[in-house]
């Protein structure tokens, strides 16, 4: 899960021993970050954001694994992984990636967003 990985490179980078620290720094709960770790919930947006900047991370591809995390079906999941290596492949504009991440903010259905977006980067 993407997700992780990013909050364990924050954590690295800022040489915390606790995920309470994280907590802290993003301004939730230690539950709901433990809720986070454990699939059960997922950052915010702006939570992503502020982690990827930290740490160095791209914004766009930040949003892009958020969603590909958030996505229910296995289906879903392996569309947002493709999407992700195009962007790296085929070295997408900040454009298109920021148009993508708003579509996904925008979303209520993950599979049909998944299908458009495959049907939009091919």
């Amino acid at each position: 899960m993407y997700i992780n990985k990013l909050l364990d490179a924050y954590k690295e980078q800022k040489s915390y021993i606790q995920d309470k620290q994280i907590a802290h720094d993003l301004g939730v709960s230690t539950q709901k970050l433990s809720d986070i770790r454990n699939g059960r919930r997922y950052l915010t947006e702006s939570e992503a954001l502020f982690l990827a900047k930290e740490v160095g991370e791209d914004t766009e591809t930040a949003l892009v694994f958020l969603a590909a995390d958030k996505a229910k079906s296995f289906e879903a999941q392996e569309a947002w992984k493709n999407i992700t290596k195009k962007f790296e492949r085929l070295g997408l504009s900040r454009i298109s990636a920021a148009y993508v991440g708003l579509t996904v903010a925008f979303a209520t259905h993950v599979e049909s967003l998944s299908q458009y977006a495959l049907y939009v980067l091919c």
